[in-house]
Order: structure tokens, then C-alpha cells, then sequence
């Protein structure tokens, strides 16, 4: 080996040396996130602005599928999909506070542990856990036939409602919703609530004042973890609704399949994902995450 090929390669050596360690540590972990997410990500939105019906990218970038969404009943489907997605939110709000309250009060520092068990089901497919509720729901089914064998009582099913599509999805993403919130209480002293209490403040100005603000991030992470899984929701929609109303999943999935659109079915994901992801930057900008984290 010359001289020049030696200081050649202990100049490389060196300067690969100078990055920081925990970008070199890092680097797996970009190439991955770079390979497994941020180029299929591009290609997505790539495919969004070609022609409509190409399977590659040929032909000149155009705007005809974004305008082909506005002038159809996508749009509808959208708003479905965020007004379903809100409401499931805030009912698992109302259910989970208290749920995760309690378990915090009464088995303290065990509550994480306890609410584990609420994941469980996660291990049973999604899909067999709706046809569950599917049996349980159906005319002359679990609950309908009970109250008709039983009590004389005849009763219209709820199944194939929007009700019905709520219900599946508030049950499906409880755990999203408990877990975080459950953190979120259980990272609350006790100290404050005492100091709270003993200069005079009443049950309701320690839970408004003290409890509800402090446990404020494990609510923003539950409810923004719960939001973007509802928005992506498909199954609840086709077991428990029926198709009665249709989700802009829906509308993606037959772009990208029976329709053999690809552009269009881009074009769809593309606003959905940034729909969702302003949603989600305005909300992340409303609390500290570093010092949720415990960074600071």
C-alpha cells in the first residue's frame, strides 16, 4: 500500500471518528427508518400527482386526482371517518378517566400493571373480536334473543348503525385510550393533592386545579394515539356497519384494488396523512413532551 492510499484511508478512518458517537450509533436506525418508512412514504406521494390509472411513474405530474377528490363524494367519506374518529375519542375519554382514576387510587403503584390485563384481548384477532359483537348484536342473536326468550321483550337491532360502528371502535381502541391515561394519573404526587387540600381547596377545585392538569399528557397521547388509529379504522365499518357508511379507508382500498387506481388511491392517502398530521402537530404543541419524558 503507497503512502498517499494509507494517509487516504487513515483520513477516512478519522473523519468517520469526528461524527458524534450517538449518530453513529444511530445510523441502523435511520437507514432502517429511511428504507422501511420515508421511501415508501415518497413513492405514495410520487404516485399521487401521476396520471390516474398508471402503475408507475410515467408521464407528466398533475393534480387531476386532488381535483378528482373535491368534485366526487371522497370528501364525505373523509369527514365520516374524522367525525367517527372525534366521537370515539371523546367517549373513551369519559369512559377511561374514571376507570383509570380508580385504578390509580386503589392499587397505586401496581395501577400500570393491572392495566396491562385490559391488552390481553389485543391478542385475539381484531376481526374475531367484532364477529363477537356481531353475534351478540344480530337479530335473534345473544342479547335480542335473550330479551325476547326471556323477558317477552321485542327489540329492533342495533347492528348495522352508526351506533353499532361506535360501539366497535370505542371498544376495539379502549386499551389506547386507558393505557396512556393511567400513566398520565399515576405520575400525579400525592403531595400536591395534600398541599392542595390542606390550603382549603374543595374535592372538585383539587381534581380541576391539580389532578386534571398534571395527568393532561397521558390524556393528549391516549387521545391522539386513539384519534389516528380510529381515523385508519375499516373492520368496524364492514362487521358492525355494514356498509352504511363508508370511511375514506374504504374508498382508499378500492382505489388501490377494484379500481385499479393507484394515483387516486395515493392521492387519497396522501390528504388523509396530512390531514391527521397537522391535527396531531397542533395538538403536540399545546403540552411539554420533554418534560413529560423527563427529560428536563
Amino acid at each position: 500500500m503507497t503512502a498517499r492510499t494509507e494517509g487516504a484511508t487513515a483520513g477516512g478512518g478519522v473523519g468517520f471518528l469526528r461524527v458524534p458517537a450517538g449518530f453513529r450509533a444511530a445510523l441502523p436506525v435511520i437507514l432502517f427508518l429511511l428504507v422501511g418508512f420515508a421511501a415508501p412514504l415518497l413513492a405514495v406521494i410520487g404516485f399521487s400527482f401521476m396520471p390516474a390509472r398508471t402503475f408507475g411513474f410515467t408521464g407528466q405530474p398533475t393534480l387531476e386526482n386532488y381535483i378528482t377528490i373535491f368534485e366526487s363524494t371522497s370528501y364525505i367519506s373523509l369527514l365520516w371517518s374524522l367525525g367517527l374518529a372525534l366521537a370515539t375519542v371523546l367517549i373513551l375519554i369519559l369512559i377511561s378517566y374514571p376507570v383509570a382514576y380508580g385504578l390509580v387510587r386503589v392499587f397505586g403503584r401496581w395501577s400500570t400493571l393491572v392495566t396491562l390485563l385490559f391488552v390481553i384481548p389485543l391478542f385475539v384477532s381484531e376481526n374475531v373480536r367484532l364477529y363477537g359483537w356481531l353475534l351478540f348484536l344480530i337479530k335473534n342473536g345473544v342479547l335480542l334473543g335473550t330479551l325476547k326468550t326471556v323477558f317477552g321483550i321485542e327489540a329492533e337491532s342495533m347492528l348495522f348503525t352508526t351506533g353499532a360502528i361506535l360501539l366497535g371502535m370505542v371498544y376495539v381502541y379502549l386499551p389506547y385510550m386507558l393505557f396512556p391515561l393511567t400513566l398520565g394519573i399515576s405520575m400525579v404526587p400525592n403531595d400536591a393533592r395534600e398541599a392542595a387540600s390542606d390550603l382549603g381547596a374543595s374535592r372538585w377545585q383539587v381534581f380541576k386545579e391539580v389532578e386534571l392538569p398534571l395527568s393532561m399528557p397521558g390524556l393528549v397521547i391516549g387521545c391522539l394515539l386513539t384519534f389516528v388509529l380510529a381515523v385508519g379504522a375499516i373492520a368496524e365499518y364492514k362487521v358492525l356497519g355494514g356498509q352504511q357508511v363508508i370511511p375514506i379507508t374504504h374508498d382508499i382500498e378500492i382505489a388501490f384494488t377494484y379500481a385499479q387506481n393507484w394515483p387516486l388511491g395515493a392521492a387519497l392517502s396522501v390528504l388523509l396523512m396530512l390531514i391527521v398530521g397537522v391535527l396531531v402537530m397542533i395538538a403536540l404543541r399545546r403540552f411539554d413532551l420533554d418534560k413529560f419524558l423527563g427529560r428536563r
